[in-house]
């Protein structure tokens, strides 16, 4: 088992993101290894919340050129947090 901290990298501040708050929809960036069962308990054991579902999908690596160079920008992995009616995190609420 991971610890819960190495498991959510970061949450996702969008205007898209903030859209899905309004349905209790929460959407965070992850470790790409990790799986929905992880990514549950993490989420509620750091907010303090019940998780109804987790969507994930994994965002591919993009070319991205700087004057004669290519590179790419590296993909990552993001999941869709489903909360319990009433529940919210603060992260997202106005801050």
């Amino acid at each position: 088992m991971k610890d819960i901290r190495d498991v959510i990298i970061k949450p996702v501040i969008s205007e898209k993101s903030y859209s899905l708050v309004e349905q209790n929809r929460y959407t965070f960036i992850v470790n790409p290894k990790s799986n929905k069962t992880e990514i549950k308990r993490a989420i509620e054991e750091i907010y303090n919340v019940k998780v109804l579902s987790v969507n994930t999908l994994k965002i591919p690596k993009k070319p991205r050129r700087l004057g004669t160079s290519m590179g790419y920008k590296p993909g990552y992995k993001k999941a869709i947090i489903t909360l319990r009616e009433g529940d919210s995190i603060q992260i997202f609420e106005g801050t």
